[in-house]
């Protein structure tokens, strides 16, 4: 059983009891939180298409908060003398998958 879910904007395919990283949350570590916008879900080889989403909802713990890889920003104006050089890190929640229930 797996499912396409919409988690802060973006999707991701989930199934039972796998961890993943998503953009941050507002939550605490320890919490169970729900998510009900399923795009797509298959059981068994039933696939189900939302239009947009179906009734149902994911359920996952909330493991840690942390920060992802630097991505460095260069910018540059040829001929000019102009360089910029600026790190970002951007910040996520690692959750596991629980339960699917559509």
């Amino acid at each position: 059983m797996y499912a396409v879910v919409e988690i802060a904007g973006q999707q991701f395919a989930v199934s039972p009891k796998q961890t993943l990283q998503v953009p941050l949350l507002d939550s605490n570590p320890g919490d169970t939180i729900e998510f009900t916008n399923i795009l797509l879900a298959s059981d068994n080889g039933k696939v189900s298409v939302g239009t947009p989403y179906i009734k149902g909802a994911v359920k996952a713990t909330v493991n840690d908060h942390g920060k992802g890889e630097k991505v460095l920003v260069f910018h540059k104006k040829r001929r000019k003398g102009y360089q910029k050089l600026n790190g970002h890190r951007q910040h996520f929640t690692s959750i596991t998958i629980n339960d699917i229930k559509i």
